[in-house]
């Protein structure tokens, strides 16, 4: 290993904007086991699944639509 390194000519990561946030939920057991099942049979991990899933409802500018009747 080297004492120093030269960065000066280091460019910025150009998939940083991309980079996930780890974040705490609360997700029922049920929805888990949904993915958890979806992920076995598509072969992507359901942590993958889910993000993928919001990042769809974020592009596409989903409304929720819930009645508490």
């Amino acid at each position: 290993m080297r004492d120093e390194y030269d960065f000066s000519k280091a460019k910025k990561n150009p998939y940083a904007k991309k980079l996930k946030k780890p974040i705490t939920i609360n997700i029922e057991e049920e929805t888990i086991d949904y993915f958890k099942k979806q992920s076995g049979e598509s072969g992507i991990p359901y942590q993958t699944l889910i993000n993928l899933y919001l990042a769809d409802c974020a592009h596409s500018n989903k409304k929720l639509n819930i009645s508490w009747s």
